[in-house]
């Protein structure tokens, strides 16, 4: 079965956001998170142009679910 969800790893480092694909290979980066999202949107739209979606394993249409590594810092 097709998958409906693309998932995405976002990181935070020094001066950007990076995106890095579980189930797509796609990496990209953004000075913004909102920076970072439109990147991702159109680095998603590059990787799948002219391609069929099933090569991927993926729907037709398919979400993105992005989940975001924080850190956080101990409490005493």
């Amino acid at each position: 079965m097709a998958k409906q969800i693309i998932q995405f790893r976002i990181s935070r480092g020094d001066t950007h956001y990076v995106a890095e694909g579980v189930d797509l290979p796609v990496v990209t980066q953004g000075k913004t998170f909102d920076e970072l999202i439109e990147n991702l949107k159109e680095a998603i739209d590059l990787q799948l142009e002219g391609e069929d979606a099933a090569d991927f394993d993926l729907a037709p249409h398919p979400s993105v679910l992005l989940n975001m590594e924080l850190s956080v810092s101990p409490h005493a």
